[in-house]
This record gives C-alpha cells, sequence and structure tokens, in this order.
C-alpha cells in the first residue's frame, strides 16, 4: 500500500507499484478471478469496450481510450482480494490524506510565491508546479488542472473527517498523548485540505465538501450542524442567484470570492462553446444517432470540434460521455455493477457487526460518492492518479462486502 502513499506525488512509481500488485494477484489467485461471477459483468462490459473501439468513427483514438477504462478494471478485481478487513480502510485512509498536506503547501508556493519545477525535476517526478496555477488564480498544485486537484482534496477531505471523528470519539473515552497528537495531525490536514479547495474555485468541490458535512452531521445526528451548513449555503446561494430579493443586502456578508464565482460573475464572458449545457446537448444528439455501441472513446473532442469549430476535451459529465462513446448498454452495465456496490455497502452499514470502525467504511461510501457527484459535472477519468485513486476507493468498499460472508472478521 505504500505504492498509494507516493501515487499523488510520485506518480511514475505509484502506478508502477500498483501494477506489480495486480500481477502478482492475477498470478496468485487466478481462479479464484474467474469462478467469480460479479467479474464475468466487468468483463462484458470491457468486450462492449473493445467491440465499440472497433467500430469508432476514429478507431485509433477509441483504442487508446481503452487505456482509462480496461487496467482499471484489472486492478479494481486485484485490490478487491486483498482488501478484505475493515482495518485495512484505516490504514489506507492515511495513505490517501497524507499526501494532502505537501500538495496543497506546494499550491501555496504556486500561488502566492510563483514556485515553478525545473526542468530535471519535472522529468522526475511527471508534473509541473506552474506559477499562478492552472488556469490562472487557482490553484491545480501538481495537477494538470485545477478540478483534478479539487476531487483529489474533496476525496481527502472525506477520509480525513472519518479519521478524525472515529480518532476523537477514542480520544473522548480515553485521552493520550498519542491520539491528542493524532487529531492535531488530523486537524492540520482538514485545514489544508479546505483552503486548497476554497483556492481552487470549483464550485463543484464546494458543493462535494459541504455534502460531506451535511453526511458526517446526519450520521454524528449533529442537528446544530445541519442547520449550520444548511444556513451557510442558503446564505450564499441567495446571495448569488436572487440579488433583487434581499441578496444584494447579503452580497456586503458574502465574500465577493464565493457569490461571483458561483453566479458566474467572475467570468461573464464565457464563449457558448464552453458552456455545459452545449456539451450535454451535442452528447445526447451522438447519443441519439449511435445508441447501441456509440462514436468510440475519446471521440467526442473530434467530433465537437468538427461541429463547432471549438476544441474542448470532454462533455464535463461522464455518464454522457459513455453514452455517447460507448453505447447505453455498457454505460447502464457499468452503472449497474458501481451500482450495486453502493447499495451492498450501504446495507452492510445499516447492519454492521465486522470488527473495525463503522464510521471508517462509512466514510468511503461518502468518498466514492463524491467521485460520482462530481463526474455529473465533470469528468475524472482522465487524470491517471484521480481514475486510480477512484478505482481504490470502490475496490476497498467491495472488498470489506465481500469478507462479510467469512466469520473471521464478524465480532
Amino acid at each position: 500500500m505504500i505504492s498509494v502513499l507516493i501515487l499523488p506525488l510520485f506518480p511514475a512509481m505509484g502506478t508502477g507499484g500498483l501494477l506489480i500488485v495486480l500481477i502478482r494477484v492475477w498470478q496468485c489467485r487466478y481462479g479464484q478471478i474467474i469462478k467469480n461471477r460479479f467479474n464475468w459483468w466487468l468483463a462484458i462490459v470491457g468486450g462492449l469496450l473493445i467491440i465499440s473501439s472497433a467500430l469508432a468513427h476514429q478507431p485509433q483514438e477509441a483504442w487508446l481510450g481503452l487505456a482509462n477504462f480496461l487496467p482499471f478494471f484489472l486492478l479494481f478485481i486485484a485490490l478487491k482480494i486483498i482488501i478484505k478487513h475493515p482495518r485495512q480502510l484505516q490504514q489506507l485512509s492515511w495513505f490517501l490524506i497524507l499526501p494532502s498536506l505537501p500538495i496543497v503547501l506546494l499550491g501555496f508556493g504556486q500561488l502566492f510565491a510563483a514556485w515553478d519545477t525545473p526542468p530535471l525535476l519535472e522529468s522526475i517526478l511527471g508534473w509541473q508546479l506552474v506559477p499562478q496555477g492552472i488556469p490562472p488564480g487557482r490553484m491545480s498544485a501538481v495537477f494538470i488542472y485545477t478540478n483534478f486537484l479539487a476531487i483529489y482534496l474533496a476525496i481527502a477531505l472525506t477520509l480525513a473527517l472519518g479519521l478524525w471523528l472515529e480518532n476523537w470519539q477514542t480520544w473522548r473515552r480515553k485521552s493520550t498523548q498519542q491520539l491528542t497528537w493524532t487529531l492535531l495531525l488530523l486537524t492540520l490536514i482538514l485545514l489544508a485540505d479546505i483552503s486548497g479547495l476554497i483556492l481552487t474555485s470549483s464550485r463543484n468541490a464546494w458543493g462535494l465538501a459541504l455534502i460531506s458535512f451535511l453526511a458526517y452531521a446526519l450520521y454524528m445526528g449533529w442537528r446544530w450542524l445541519v442547520w449550520s451548513v444548511a444556513g451557510a449555503t442558503t446564505t450564499i446561494l441567495w446571495a448569488s442567484f436572487a440579488p433583487n430579493l434581499g441578496g444584494e443586502q447579503l452580497r456586503k456578508i458574502v465574500p465577493a470570492f464565493f457569490w461571483a464565482r458561483l453566479s458566474d460573475q467572475m467570468y461573464p464572458d464565457r464563449p457558448i462553446e464552453t458552456l455545459r449545457i452545449t456539451q450535454w446537448q451535442f452528447c445526447w444528439d451522438l447519443i441519439q444517432e449511435r445508441p447501441l455501441l456509440g462514436w468510440g472513446l475519446r471521440n467526442f473532442t473530434p467530433l465537437y470540434e468538427a461541429k463547432m469549430n471549438f476544441w474542448f476535451g470532454h462533455p464535463h459529465n461522464l455518464f454522457l460521455m459513455l453514452s455517447a462513446e460507448t453505447g447505453i448498454i455498457a454505460t447502464l452495465l457499468l452503472i449497474g455493477i458501481v451500482g450495486s456496490i453502493m447499495i451492498q455497502g450501504v446495507r452492510l452499514l445499516r447492519n454492521w457487526s465486522l470488527n473495525g470502525s463503522r464510521i471508517v467504511f462509512f466514510s468511503y461510501l461518502v468518498a466514492f460518492g463524491c467521485c460520482i457527484l462530481f463526474n455529473l459535472s465533470d469528468v475524472s477519468i482522465f487524470d491517471l492518479r484521480i481514475n486510480t485513486i477512484g478505482w481504490i476507493l470502490l475496490s476497498a468498499i467491495s472488498g470489506v462486502i465481500d469478507s462479510k460472508s467469512s466469520k473471521i472478521y464478524y465480532s
């Protein structure tokens, strides 16, 4: 699991380590993997993606696009075999959140001190620290775009909240110096993640952070926090979208950084081709023309450029993109696989009888739920690290679900 720890800062080493794990598990557990009928459904999705690529509008682009899916299917199957015990989730959470602290510090240097990476260091690390961020004025740190940093920090924040609450509950029962230092470290990570999220200026990630806080507040039964978050959210939204109904007065209280970004007044002159509604309508038209096998992975960009005379990397909705590029059948099957895991996870949480922290498992459900919500208005699979982390979260949830059939893990 050290590969997970180094993945965000040293992607080549992290993915290399995970590749070794993948190969070893498949070698040792091939028979078990083949017998698992759940894996057959994932194999069917993989087969449909290959057929779609062979019949794609631009097959070469589609074959390249398979790299965003097929290796991760294999990784998911491997990791859910070795992540079985709920206690493993605690260790995995630490490995996922610890890199967020140096990443945010690098982001602060990027924005406020114009830090850059020397060419030699860039070639070693595999990422570039761009002064002022990408796009300018928005923290992107070690990622190629601010939105990828935003979803990473949203995941880290959610998992860190789970660890903080677990350790806080233990500290209340038995206060020790070690627990105190652990809580202080987790508090520092939480503050860093929140600061970084704010500076990404990602409306999507802001919403995910609020949803995470609300989820934990409801889980803990903290009504005061639910009402506080709901009140703050209502105030900000009112200031952003209802200036003529008292919102103008609220704008004197709410920082312009928030209401101007949410209302799009920060970037008022955006071309119509960059609007999500334009991209989604184009995807819908593509789906209607080829509903079964789609146009091929990575084919949205050339098709959109040919139609709009404007280059755009993706349509800011993973599910519309998959339906347009791979067809409705493959998309629904993949949604069904992921959805069934999440439903089983919720059922397991409600009837929790496993050794280990219930709240940490809850944090994985919320974190992966954030990934799903993020992909309703963006696409995260094009960053290797974010895509990998998403599949790690899902495999951890699935692995613990599978372990419930083994009596050794029951209390």
